[in-house]
């Protein structure tokens, strides 16, 4: 584990479903590891980036809400909730634990519309296109995708084999996800001014 930037999640755990230890990522995290365990997370709006080499097993995963900020200027935009930081941050952790960009694989994971007050502008939608696109760029592949649609997702990802699960979440679910993001968008603005489960 690394323990280098503020952002990495620090809640980690024995999870009991899987058998195995598992980190819990939220909005502004992340989380990587060379080790067989899980890493966990539930997006709406947010993408999830799930990014591993191929053979060596070295493996991480993101969270972010917005594809930047949009003032590169600003020191407060250098942030994990920023999808160009959050992105830039995994990858060069990965590099650093060993990992081989040539071998790199991604997995993308979010961009739901569950935010009804940011509709006007899309953000799940942008997150979706933001995230392809950064990862062409940078010539990682994409080998699995589930993005925007109505639902927020519960992901499980374990690096070590690339092996994610995804469970689309009931509406009650979704109703408490989007407060809950609505609350963080609503502070990354001010700070700003001042069922089923899927293999992939």
């Amino acid at each position: 584990m690394s323990a280098s930037v503020d952002h990495l999640a620090t809640h980690v755990y024995q999870e009991r479903q899987f058998n195995c230890m598992a980190a819990k990522i939220l909005p502004g995290e992340y989380y990587w590891s060379a080790q067989d365990m899980a890493i966990i997370t539930v997006l709406g709006s947010c993408v999830s980036a799930c990014i591993r080499d191929k053979l060596s097993g070295i493996g991480g995963m993101n969270h972010f809400m917005l594809p930047n900020s949009g003032d590169g200027d600003n020191p407060a935009s250098v942030s994990m909730r920023y999808g160009t930081h959050a992105m830039e941050i995994l990858i060069n952790e990965l590099l650093k634990a060993g990992a081989r960009r040539e071998h790199l694989e991604a997995k993308v994971f979010g961009g739901g519309n569950v935010l009804s007050g940011l509709n006007a502008i899309n953000i799940g939608q942008r997150n979706g296109i933001f995230v392809r696109d950064y990862l062409q760029a940078e010539k990682i592949r994409i080998v699995a995708a589930d993005l925007n649609d109505i639902h927020p997702r519960k992901v499980v990802y374990f690096p070590r084999t690339g092996r994610v699960l995804v469970k689309k979440l009931a509406s009650a679910n979704s109703d408490e996800l989007a407060l809950r993001e609505q609350r963080y968008a609503r502070s990354l603005q001010s700070n700003l001014s001042g069922g089923a489960v899927e293999l992939f």
